[in-house]
């Protein structure tokens, strides 16, 4: 709201908002690949298995988290885009 108020482009805002999501959510699929590898190679190790690595589903990992993101984040940035600057200055 105060970007807004100072100038920003709705444009500007929502870029912003996006940006962040997926970051978040990039972050939070770091951690999710991160314990899902210490996780399998522990319990291969337990059960005495050969554990696999595969680049090609880490990179769908990451992927899988950067759209969801993206899909999660447009609707309240957009939201945040449209506000009135007024509006939104009173709610701060």
């Amino acid at each position: 709201g105060i970007r807004l108020a100072i100038g920003a482009r709705a444009r500007d805002v929502l870029w912003q908002f996006l940006v962040e999501a997926v970051l978040l959510s990039t972050a939070g699929g770091v951690i999710g690949v991160t314990l899902g590898l210490a996780g399998s190679w522990a319990a291969t190790h337990a059960l005495k298995l050969g554990f696999v690595l595969l680049p090609q589903v880490i990179a769908v990992a990451f992927l899988f988290s950067a759209l969801v993101g993206v899909a999660f984040g447009f609707m309240p940035a957009r939201r945040a885009a449209r506000l009135h600057p007024i509006e939104a200055l009173r709610h701060e």
